[in-house]
């Protein structure tokens, strides 16, 4: 299948650069999936399209001040480090910047001394693994010396880094965030509680791999990125009980999606697990786990409005996003809301 089938033009202008300042004020298309219908709406109108005992699965991942500058130990040459995961203990996969400037043995030091990377291995793609060392504790160090990873199309600074966080963000270890659920503020959440929709949490740690567009020519060739998730017990019965008794199960973003429908692949129902996963959705599979979606407008020729198609239809899909364009709406991370049902 060739990449230039989800390729679509995308004016410069309509790349959100900051967050509105009330997250539920992003607006939303709502897609109907059977009448291939589109309407527009505010994001803050949600409660209208779901129903008592659905459930919304959002994904707490909390991402990290993953972002460092520091300066070579022996030359004072500066270099950019990108934490990406945890292999083990102290040691990290990071992309570093300038690559060939960082060599196995290389040590780079950042914050006067505070926290120091010495280089271990040397991977693809400006990828290494490096071994740090510090006094105290490691997430407190980096709170105080790193910063957000925004995306590269984002140029502006982000004076507040909670905005790039999800209200419901808890467990530390994304290299981005996963970006659908910066619309839901607590009282939002709270108000669909309240109505008998059922709320559910799972973890997925989300690398950068997942946003990249596709470089190679065949959709196929593309290889993923693994990223680690995590289902619990209690999130997995919620689940299959939802499902029983004829609720939707309604995943917030791509990165819940996934989480979920890898668990389906693998086990056929909910069931706990944690591990990593590459899963790669795109048309014609189709999706199992998953009822409804709610996602952001996303990147063209990435693998994300390849999943999206894979659930909606690619032509009902770059329909939307054609229609999105027209009615100026604001695309990417900052930007507006889908919920296709």
């Amino acid at each position: 299948m060739d990449i230039k089938q989800y390729d679509f033009d995308l004016p410069e202008e309509l790349i959100a650069q900051v967050p509105l300042q009330d997250r539920s004020s992003s607006r939303l298309m709502v897609l109907d999936r059977a009448q291939e219908r589109i309407e527009h709406h505010y994001f803050s109108d949600i409660s209208q399209f779901i129903q008592p005992g659905d459930c919304l699965v959002l994904n707490d991942t909390r991402v990290l001040p993953a972002r460092l500058y520091g300066a070579k130990q022996d030359s004072g040459g500066k270099v950019e480090v990108l934490l990406l995961h945890q292999s083990e203990g102290d040691e990290w996969e990071v992309l570093v910047k300038p690559a060939k400037k960082v060599k196995v043995g290389t040590k780079i030091s950042f914050g006067n001394g505070q926290l120091v990377a010495e280089c271990t291995e040397i991977q693809e793609h400006g990828g290494r693994k490096v071994r740090f060392s510090y006094e105290g504790i490691f997430l407190e160090v980096l709170e105080s010396l790193g910063e957000m990873p925004l995306p590269p199309y984002i140029k502006e600074q982000l004076p507040d880094r909670e905005r790039y966080q999800t209200v419901y963000a808890k467990e530390e270890g994304s290299a981005a965030a996963p970006t659908a659920g910066l619309h839901f503020t607590t009282e939002l959440l709270q108000s669909l509680e309240e109505k008998g929709v059922e709320i559910a949490y799972l973890t997925l740690h989300v690398g950068l791999g997942t946003f990249r567009p596709v470089s190679v020519d065949q959709i196929e060739d593309h290889d993923m990125h693994a990223e680690f998730y995590q289902l619990s017990e209690e999130t997995a019965e919620q689940l299959n009980r939802v499902k029983e008794n004829g609720g939707r199960v309604i995943s917030v973003g791509t990165t819940s999606t996934r989480t979920l429908e890898t668990i389906i692949r693998d086990y056929g129902t909910f069931t706990a697990a944690s591990g990593w996963t590459d899963i790669f959705i795109y048309p014609p599979q189709k999706l199992k786990a998953i009822d409804g979606l709610i996602t952001n407008f996303h990147l063209p020729k990435s693998t994300l409005i390849m999943l999206v198609s894979a659930f909606a239809g690619r032509d009902f899909i770059l329909e939307a996003y054609n229609r999105a364009v027209q009615e100026r709406y604001r695309f990417f991370s900052f930007g507006d809301a889908m919920l296709i049902l």
